[in-house]
């Protein structure tokens, strides 16, 4: 059997099941369905609820969701994500553009460089020559929907809210630096070529100017976080940094049961991946003067939207294309990373293990692992564990306290349509 031939089927089951998954581990009462073209569905038990979901979801615009809520059901125009943030991503767009410039030419160069090309991780849309990630939009939509119903006087709610609204921008600006920051260094630890279709800058510049470019963001979102001069976003921050650094510790430093352990691999994709927007998640409600609680949904959502991110992202690396992902397919595997769907796939066959401890230096050890993959139900345990967190982050978000704010309302909702758009995502 082919390697070829069994990531073939991985991505056919994939398809499927990315929309169609069965869990026993959490259950709600609050089901979302969703009706999208084309009219293919499948109906089935997702984390212990009875729901219908597409298969081969492939747009949202122009699509209608259904939302059933015990006996009530509400049919409501499904929104654009980035349309609703369109005018604050202009404005962080153009606060990056005057922070990244340095005295020194070729620094300036180098630091801007995945904010023009959009290499950086996880893009959303290209917003006047900048491309801005999925998780920046994630975190202008939760400051829009963390508006309150208030009777204060129209005239003090427009000063207070536009003050509040730019410092939240500027948590925004400050999570987009740091982000890119660390996917410089990251690139140059791994000898990375490319970033999402883009040459890399370490291939393009050098690993010493790559560093200096990343030490260079970090440096200007260091003095954007002091200038808030709010204690408690500058240790959530500062605590979002220590965890990156300690992610990719972790994922360089594994001992043989560290990498074969499920609650290790979701630690290290805490750190590497979650943590960063659920920290500036629950910033900008802190910035605002909510309540701990309501601080705290925000986190959630951040954490786990993040977590089903990451788990998908893993999924993708086995059943994704090199055109889609803009890298080469089964990058992790070959770099001895071990995820989600092979941790799963080590359950139900021990003999895979053995495999694993050796490290996949060895090519054949990767073929043989995947077609052991191929075999098991390690893709749709991932996929599952996705939705899991996915339905987690719906939840947070359904229990903000109510207000009649129209433009909150609408952000919290694109925020619940961006899980499904996170786990049912190709690329």
């Amino acid at each position: 059997m082919s390697t070829r031939w069994v990531l073939r089927n991985l991505s056919s089951k994939a398809r499927f099941l990315s929309t169609s998954t069965t869990s026993s581990y959490i259950s709600t009462t609050t089901p979302i369905e969703f009706y999208p073209t084309p009219l293919l569905f499948a109906t089935t038990k997702v984390l212990g609820c009875q729901g219908t979901y597409l298969c081969g979801f492939s747009a949202f615009h122009g699509a209608t969701y259904q939302i059933h809520q015990e006996k009530n059901s509400v049919v409501e125009e499904q929104l654009d994500p980035f349309t609703l943030v369109a005018d604050d991503l202009l404005v962080v767009a153009s606060r990056l553009r005057s922070m990244v410039g340095a005295e020194v030419p070729k620094l300036a160069s180098a630091a801007e460089y995945f904010f023009k090309m959009g290499a950086e991780g996880k893009k959303f849309r290209p917003t006047r020559g900048l491309v801005l990630r999925c998780s920046l939009v994630i975190i202008l939509l939760m400051a829009s929907a963390l508006k309150m119903s208030t009777v204060a006087p129209d005239s003090v709610v427009d000063l207070l809210h536009e003050e509040l609204h730019s410092r939240q921008l500027s948590i925004a600006v400050i999570t987009e630096m740091i982000h890119v920051a660390s996917l410089l260094h990251d690139d140059v630890l791994d000898d990375a070529e490319t970033r999402r279709g883009i040459g890399s800058l370490n291939c393009f510049m050098g690993n010493k100017i790559a560093v200096l470019a990343g030490d260079f963001l970090l440096s200007r979102a260091c003095v954007a976080l002091a200038s808030l001069r709010n204690n408690e976003v500058v240790t959530l921050i500062a605590k979002s940094v220590k965890h990156l650094v300690t992610g990719e510790t972790m994922q360089m430093t594994t001992a043989s049961e560290q990498r074969c352990s499920m609650e290790y691999y979701m630690e290290k994709t805490y750190n590497k991946t979650a943590s960063l927007i659920s920290n500036s998640c629950q910033a900008v409600s802190i910035i605002t003067g909510q309540t701990a609680e309501v601080s705290m949904l925000a986190y959630d959502y951040g954490r786990n939207l993040g977590l089903a991110f990451q788990l998908i992202d893993d999924v993708l690396d086995f059943t994704g294309t090199s055109a889609s992902l803009g890298k080469g397919s089964l990058s992790d595997i070959r770099h001895g990373i071990v995820t989600a769907p092979i941790l799963f796939a080590m359950e139900e066959f021990p003999q895979l293990r053995k495999i694993v401890d050796r490290g996949f230096h060895n090519p054949a050890d990767v073929d043989l692992a995947i077609e052991i993959l191929g075999k098991s139900n390690g893709i749709q345990r991932s996929i599952e564990l996705a939705s899991e967190h996915a339905n987690l982050a719906v939840a947070a978000i359904r229990s903000l306290p109510e207000t009649d704010n129209v433009d909150a309302r609408r952000s919290r909702q694109a925020l619940i349509d961006l899980t499904q758009i996170v786990i049912t995502r190709k690329k």
